[in-house]
This record gives structure tokens, sequence and C-alpha cells, in this order.
């Protein structure tokens, strides 16, 4: 840091502290969300073989969604390095923070569906 309170980018202090921020909070919500996947996998494991199948593809979708919003994560951090001048900064993040909204907007709809698809099929009736 500076004198001034800028980052060898040039970037000021409360400009870097709301990247952070806004980085933490896209962290903290996938982490909710694959929070909330892996318990859901768990409690419908718990309800029989009917539903394995659907616990299978919860957990094979949350696996495949963290590889890649971990990837973007890095993309993200790569392009940031490279990043010219404050105003660069603050496009990739905007950027980054919208398609990760949109990312995790799009997972959880999926893994509503796929959640919903095994419940209704643990409570169809055995032929």
């Amino acid at each position: 840091m500076s004198e001034d309170g800028r980052d060898r980018f040039g970037i000021p202090k409360e400009m870097r502290a709301i990247a952070e921020a806004g980085f933490e909070q896209a962290r903290d919500g996938f982490e909710k969300f694959l929070a909330g996947a892996q318990q859901t996998a768990e409690t419908i494991e718990g309800r029989g073989a009917a539903v394995r199948a659907g616990a299978k593809d919860i957990g094979v979708k949350a696996i495949s969604y963290a590889e890649k919003n971990v990837q973007a994560s890095l993309d993200y951090a790569q392009a940031l390095l490279h990043a010219g001048d404050l105003t660069e900064v603050m496009r990739l993040h905007s950027e980054y923070v919208k398609a990760q909204m949109r990312a995790l907007a799009e997972q959880a709809s999926e893994m509503g569906q796929i959640a919903s698809r095994a419940a209704m099929d643990a409570a169809r009736p055995k032929s």
C-alpha cells in the first residue's frame, strides 16, 4: 500500500474492499447452496433404494457445479492479475458477480428440479 491508500495497481483500498466483499458474498452464497444440496442428498439417501438414484444425481450435479464455480473463480482471479487499471478491475468484478449470480440461480433451479423428481420417485407407490 502506498501512502495514499492505493495498492501496487493504484486501486484505492475502499474499491478493493468492495471487490473483496462481492467475492465473499458469491463464495458464501455458493457454500450455502452446496451445504443445502449436500443436506438434501443426505436426507434423500435415507429414504431408501428408490431415491438413491436421485441422491446420486444431486451429488454428481453438486460436484459438477463446484468444479464450474471454482474454475470461474480461478479465471476471475487470473483476469484480475492482468487488469491494467481500476476501471478494468471494476468491469471484471461486475461481470464476474453477475455471471456467478446467474449461474447460482440456474444451479439452484436445476438442483430443485432434481430433488423434486427424486421426492416424487420416492413417493410413487411400488408396483
